[in-house]
């Protein structure tokens, strides 16, 4: 049973700027979350990331990357938003994350500087102590020791070694434990269509030990997932669409079937602008 069950518009907004005059956020109805995998479809600009983001405040959920979603300086919108959103649980659940695909290159950064500054430390450690017994360097060594083994158990030895879409999937399912809501934005960003593969595998794992994901997406292979709940915001209010039925999916079908086709248009527009 998926932790967070639905969710629902309540009170007056504060204002009737950003994000309450987007038209999916204007007209938001009931959205029933009870599938373990739910998709958020849409345009850029169609809301789908803003009110992906406005659920992760509303739910306190740690993030990946980036400062907490209560002080987070991009998502003061978000928290605008987040008042006005009652959500609905079968059990709260302390486990999950929200991830945004931007944030995975700051975490990525930062880790990488954390690594350098232990192994800084080693090195200053071994100098101070180059006269003193090797028991008391290693006493003094411990902390970093174990903190730059439990960071490459945990992340590899080293992330910045990987290419983009190995680096996050190894992040990805680093951070992924059973029973968690997590919330990704646009996680197809840094990966090829071989990896997103693997991260449906990883998604199919989870949801068998009874983990939720509500993800905001323009990906027709992370959309196929079996049994997967999508809302599209390209239609006012939100509403459950098909996959079949999806313009991202036809439009990626048809541009697969005769890319020909679409080229030559595309091309012969082009002269004609210049």
């Amino acid at each position: 049973m998926p932790h967070l069950v639905a969710l629902a518009p309540r009170g007056k907004p504060e204002s009737d700027g950003f994000p309450f005059n987007v038209p999916a956020i204007a007209t938001l109805p009931r959205m029933d979350l009870a599938s373990p995998v739910t998709f958020f479809v849409g345009e850029n600009g169609s809301g789908k990331s803003t009110l992906l983001e406005a659920i992760a405040v509303a739910a306190n959920l740690p993030t990946v990357g980036s400062d907490a979603v209560s002080s987070d300086a991009t998502l003061v919108n978000q928290r605008k938003l987040a008042k006005h959103l009652k959500l609905s649980w079968h059990a709260r659940t302390p486990r999950g994350f929200f991830l945004r695909a931007e944030d995975f290159f700051g975490f990525a950064k930062r880790l990488s500087e954390m690594r350098s500054e232990f192994q800084q430390r080693l090195t200053e450690i071994d100098e101070e102590y180059h006269d003193r017994s090797a028991y008391a360097k290693g006493l003094a060594q411990m902390p970093a020791r174990t903190s730059l083994a439990e960071m490459e158990r945990r992340y590899g030895v080293d992330l910045d070694a990987n290419s983009h879409g190995q680096s996050f999937l190894k992040l990805f399912q680093s951070r992924l434990v059973p029973g968690g809501l997590y919330l990704l934005d646009e996680p197809e960003a840094p990966l090829s269509p071989q990896s997103q593969l693997a991260m449906l595998t990883m998604i199919a794992e989870l949801v068998e030990k009874n983990a939720q994901f509500i993800i905001a997406t323009h990906s027709p292979i992370l959309l196929a997932y079996p049994g997967a709940a999508i809302y599209s915001f390209d239609q006012t209010p939100i509403g459950a669409v098909g996959y079949s039925d999806l313009e991202h999916v036809n439009l990626t079908r048809e541009f697969l079937n005769a890319p020909d086709r679409y080229l030559r248009h595309l091309v012969g527009k082009q002269r004609e602008d210049e």
